[in-house]
Parts: C-alpha cells; structure tokens; sequence
C-alpha cells in the first residue's frame, strides 16, 4: 500500500496500546474504526480480525515463539513483540495471506517503525515459525494444555475448577473463540419487530430472530453501524440478550421510578424506560461525565423522554433517594469473565486479587443503593461474569446482611429455554456455549411491604 498509514500500522498501533498501555481493545478499537473510516471495508475487516485475533490467542501465539526465538517473547522489545504476534496469528489463522506477504510486511514494518537492525531476526523467526507450525508440540493435559489452547490464564481456570465440571468449562472456552454475530435489541418505541427486520434487509444486512426474546436479533454482513441508517435513526440498540433478561425479570410497570446505578453505556435504563410506554421516570447514574455523555448519546438517539443521565458514585449515598425507587438496577462492575468473546483482553487484565477487591466493592454498593428502593420495590442484582464469589456468594450475602429483602421467583418471566435454569426461584447463572447469549448472573430481590 502507497498509503501514508497502512493497516498493519494501525493493528500495530492498536496492539500496543492494548498490551504495553492498559488500553481496552473494544473501546480503542471503535475510536481507530471511527478515524479510518476512509479505508475500504475489506481494510476495515482486516485491522478489526488482526487485532481481536491476536489478542485473542495471545497465550498460544507467545507459546509458539517461544519455540521459535531465542529471545522469549518477555524479553523481546514491545514493538517487535507486537509485530511478532501479528505476523504468527496471520500465519496461522488467515489463508487469505500468503506466508511470505506476512514476512515481508512485518520486516517492512519493523524498519518503519526504526528497529532495521532487526529486521533479519524478525524475518527468521516467522520464516520459521511459517515452515514449523505444524510440528509445534501443545501441553498435552491438565490446565497447560487448556491454557495454551483457548488462550485462558491458569488462575481462571484455576477458579473455574471449583465452580464447574469440565465440558462446561470447555464449552465456555470454545464459545469466547467463536466469531459471533453482532446482537440488538429493537427500539420498540420506534419500530416493530417486523419492521426492523426488513428495513435492516432493506439495508443488505443478514437478519436472524434470537430464540429467547422477539425483539432481538443477531445481525452481519454489514460495513460499520454509522453507515445504517436505521441505527442513526434509533430504530435499534446494540445489546447482548443477556442484559436484555434485565429488563424481562425487572418487568416494571406503567409510571415506576428507576434508578440505575451503573448505568453506562445506558442499554437496560434505556429498555426499561422504552418498557413503561412513556410514564415514568428512569434516572441512569454513573461516576463519570465521560460516562453519563455516552448514555446521553444513546438516549439522544433512543427518542426516549422518560429517561435522563446523572453524574453519581454509586457508594455514595444519595439522601434525596431513599426509599423512593420502585425499581433500582445494580449491574455492578465485575470482572467480566462472562464475556470474554467480545472483550478479549479482559482475560489478560484481570487477576485473582482484582476480583476479590471487586467482590467488596460490589458489597459496598448493594450496601449503599438498596436503601433507595422503597418498600414493596424491586432490586434486580446482575453482572458480566461467570465467578460464583461475585454472584451466588454475594447474593447469599446480601440476603443474610437485609432480611428485608426476599429472593422472587423469576422463572414465569424468562423464556420457556431458560426456565429449567432457574436456581432458588430468583436467579439465574448464563454460561456462554452452554446458553445462547453471554455469561451473565441475574437475581430479582424484593423489598418487604
């Protein structure tokens, strides 16, 4: 490419903000998205698969070059380490580049960036890394052998261990490598079920209902979601099912008062408020500005008028609030191990003591925002992950600590798929590849009169 940047540079780029700086790849990923919208879709579709499926294998891709440097990946520069990576994932997951334009391109590569006295070991390697993929000899058992395979640290599987049985931890596993596609929930406000679907179609994109919910489908097929007009419209929102179930077992009637207490990006204080037929009132809190500006975006484009953003730390206690809420929402920040087929780097992120620190925080804010409901409400607890310790164990909690609140039967409210599911009468643990949505947990308290 005679471009003044080329696609390798930016997955570069992005590489190295995600794995040297602490950036998250979903975020950073839409923003570069955003800025090179320029670039044809079949350039777009190449920086988005390197990227993801880089970070992706990571684990597995380190362990290859490793058997193929003689300077372990930990040792090596991070750039050169960055374009190493890359090259052996397009080497081994992508037939559409011959081996020897992933050598070239990386050498290539190396010498822009000012690293040409490098550029005969970063030819060897993928040289032979390209000639020796296939007598790369994998940990044959035990969590190595997983590790390597689905790119999963051993402290998760660790953890995983004692809360599943094997096929479902690998379930799981497979499930995160899995290109999926995209899932959203119809702005029922604005258009029908039907409706979308064809004027989705109408747009060349391939359209499939999701067995759970009616107004959900799985869409692809199409270039980015600011190029269709029926997302610049708010005719529908991007939501996995998972979070969708939130606003199924909410279930809030016709003039509640909702406090959503970590709202951001926004989509279940959005599907609740659509769900009240424009009564009510939903009040979608984060700690933020950069936060409460991204539901305003959504809002804004949602059409909705029963809903509004604050700027509000959820371990606060707000006064003004107590025992008012019909409805509060506490999707709580978690570790996210529930979705790890969308946000790839998470896995690389978090760690054991992480979550036990988020273990307390989610203590700390069912603490503190429990006291807005107002007797006879609703509390619904949920999160993103698959970890016990932050789901059964701090319900148990919570139930012991406010003998107030009672666990309700949710299984009338889910689809007749998940019913079977339902632990205790009031809760409900997702697990990807085992359920058709992300891992997700789900509990709907209620208040005593």
């Amino acid at each position: 490419m005679s471009k003044a940047i080329n696609e390798r540079e930016i997955v570069l780029a992005v590489l190295m903000e995600v794995t040297e700086n602490g950036a998250y790849s979903h975020r950073i990923l839409r923003d570069v998205l955003a800025k090179y919208q320029y670039l044809d879709k079949r350039e777009r579709s190449f920086i988005t698969r390197v990227t993801e499926g880089t970070l992706e294998h990571m684990i597995e891709i380190d362990y290859i070059l490793d058997q193929f440097s003689k300077v372990k990946v930990k040792k090596m520069k991070p750039v050169i380490r960055s374009i190493l990576r890359s090259g052996v994932y397009q080497l081994k997951y992508m037939d559409t580049v011959p081996d020897h334009a992933v050598c070239s391109e990386a050498v290539k590569l190396a010498v822009r960036k000012g690293f040409s006295g490098l550029r005969g070991y970063v030819n060897g390697v993928l040289r032979s890394v390209a000639r020796g993929m296939d007598s790369v000899e994998y940990p044959s058992e035990g969590l190595a052998a997983l590790s390597v395979r689905y790119s999963c640290p051993e402290w998760i599987l660790k953890l995983w261990q004692q809360e599943y049985e094997p096929d479902v931890i690998e379930a799981m596993l497979r499930d995160f490598q899995e290109e999926k596609p995209l899932t959203i929930r119809c702005c029922q406000n604005r258009i029908t079920p039907e409706e979308l679907k064809k004027r989705l179609e109408e747009e060349g994109v391939t359209v499939t209902a999701h067995p759970y919910l009616s107004y959900a489908f799985s869409i692809i097929g199409y270039d980015y979601l600011e190029g269709l007009e029926s997302f610049r419209e708010g005719l529908f929102a991007v939501q996995d099912v998972s979070s969708m179930l939130v606003g199924e077992i909410a279930d809030p009637k016709e003039g509640a008062y909702v406090i959503d207490v970590c709202a951001a990006p926004g989509g279940k204080a959005l599907h609740v408020a659509e769900r009240l037929n424009g009564t009510g009132h939903v009040e979608a809190r984060d700690l933020t500005e950069y936060k409460t500006d991204l539901i305003r975006e959504n809002i804004g484009r949602s059409g909705l008028e029963n809903i509004e953003a604050k700027v509000q730390d959820a371990t606060v206690f707000d006064e003004d609030s107590e025992g008012k809420a019909d409805l509060v929402i506490a999707d709580l920040p978690c570790s996210g191990l529930g979705v790890l087929g969308r946000k790839t780097d998470l896995k690389y992120k978090a760690s054991p003591e992480g979550t036990e620190s988020l273990v307390h925080l989610q203590r700390e804010i069912l603490d503190c925002v429990h006291r807005y409901v107002k007797p006879g409400g609703t509390l619904i607890y949920s999160t993103c992950t698959v970890d016990q310790a932050e789901n059964m164990g701090n319900l148990y909690w919570f139930l012991e600590e406010h003998p107030e609140f009672r666990l309700d039967d949710i299984t009338e409210r889910l689809c007749p798929e998940l019913r079977e599911d339902v632990r205790d009468g009031g809760c409900i643990q997702l697990l990807p590849g085992i359920h058709k949505c992300d891992g997700f947990f789900l509990a709907r308290l209620v208040r005593s009169e």
